[in-house]
């Protein structure tokens, strides 16, 4: 019987042994998370109960138990890098297949979707017209290749000061040939309906009225309507138009080039300009169109959402990073590559978002580590190892035992 028993506890500590160079030889895979021997005693049981003199049978290896403990954050250079900080799992689509991991080193393949190191794909919300998300259905993420479309210019606003002490132009009439024919000029950039770039100029031309200007519109050199008037109080403040906006008559920016670009419906915004002191001065000028852009970078918040970013100073929504939970991840399939499957132990998967409630956060540039603590590590190595050799000198001893009963004569 001492024989077995110890036979069990040999095997208990190999096991031991074999899960903590298990964790050690993982210590710096990321997303991985250790193991734990869990033992239990070998009774037997007859049916008409124990005896209070019997002894055990050994011990077993009741279960090899995954620590879903958090890891240290490592930062990285690539944006593509995530790592989670708090419960939760990254979802891939392996050619249909469904896993779950912790490690987030991703990057882009030929075809534009972001996969890890063994072409998995990662999974998101798809993004909805509106900057919402569709969290009924999941997709592959697919970084955008294509160009950002532009959007012609409807509207600029101008926040300029006019000099109130300013005397009509010595020329007449208003020429924009001619400085001599207007008090002050100065000019935007506007976008066509195809994101081509055109100059508007803005000039300028006090009257023989009191408070009162004139401002006219060329734009590529071609005038847009005509003289526009704008009264100012005694106090500089605007008063006509009256809400400050000017509507243009349409622009046909592709007149004799043959572009196809819409005609450009141009409105000014001059509500907050006003008539003071002696000096002219424009502080600001802005109008909402923009020039086609190309792809220039990615950005993942800590929620997941993924936005494209483009040189025409646009950003694009392309998903929102799906995060899985379970009731038991302890209860997960290991597939290897720092990759799980959903068990029956494990329950189904909730998914949701990053900082929903159950749900940890996502950083973008950086890389969990492994929950592996090394110095522990060497110090269960060194319990397995006496656990083995005294079960190995239990056998030994019960041999001696054995031998001595054996030379009996």
């Amino acid at each position: 019987m001492s024989f077995g028993i110890a036979l069990s506890g040999l095997n208990a500590a190999q096991t031991d042994l074999n899960v903590t160079a298990n964790n050690i030889a993982n210590s710096a895979t990321n997303g991985f998370k250790q193991s734990r021997s869990e033992f239990a005693e070998l009774f037997a049981v007859s049916p008409q109960g124990v005896a209070r003199n019997q002894f055990g049978n050994g011990v077993k290896v009741a279960a090899v138990a995954q620590q879903f403990t958090q890891g240290n954050i490592n930062t990285t250079n690539n944006s593509l890098d995530l790592a989670m900080s708090g419960q939760g799992f990254f979802v891939l689509s392996d050619g249909g297949a469904t896993a779950y991991t912790r490690a987030g080193a991703f990057q882009v393949d030929n075809a534009g979707y972001v996969v890890n190191s063994q072409n998995q794909r990662l999974q998101v919300y798809p993004a909805g017209a509106t900057g919402t998300f569709n969290t009924s259905t999941t997709t592959d993420l697919r970084l955008v290749t294509s160009e950002s479309p532009p959007q012609a210019t409807s509207s600029v606003e101008t926040v300029f000061n006019l000099p109130a002490n300013a005397t009509e132009p010595t020329s007449a009439p208003f020429d924009p040939a001619d400085p001599n024919s207007y008090n002050e000029a100065r000019s935007v950039t506007i976008y066509d309906s195809l994101g081509a770039a055109h100059t508007a100029s803005l000039y300028w031309s006090k009257t023989a009225n009191a408070n009162e200007w004139n401002m006219n519109v060329y734009v590529d050199g071609n005038a847009v309507g005509g003289p526009q008037v704008l009264q100012y109080s005694n106090t500089g403040v605007l008063t006509t138009p009256a809400n400050g906006q000017i509507p243009l008559p349409a622009y046909d920016a592709a007149a004799g080039l043959a572009t196809g670009a819409a005609p450009i419906q141009l409105n000014f915004d001059l509500s907050r300009s006003t008539q003071y002191g002696d000096t002219f001065g424009m502080t600001s000028s802005t109008q909402n169109g923009f020039t086609t852009g190309r792809l220039i970078g990615i950005d993942i918040d800590s929620t997941g959402v993924v936005q494209a970013r483009f040189t025409n100073g646009r950003s694009t929504s392309l998903g929102q990073v799906v995060i899985a939970n379970f009731s038991n991840p302890q209860g997960l399939q290991q597939l290897g590559n720092t990759n799980w499957s959903e068990t029956n132990a494990s329950g189904q998967p909730l998914y949701g978002q990053a900082g929903g409630s159950g749900y940890g956060l996502i950083q973008s540039g950086a890389l969990e580590a492994s929950n592996v603590d090394i110095t522990a590590q060497l110090v269960n190595m060194i319990t397995a190892q006496r656990n083995f050799q005294a079960n190995a000198q239990m056998i030994q001893t019960a041999d001696q035992v054995t031998q001595t009963i054996i030379n009996i004569r």
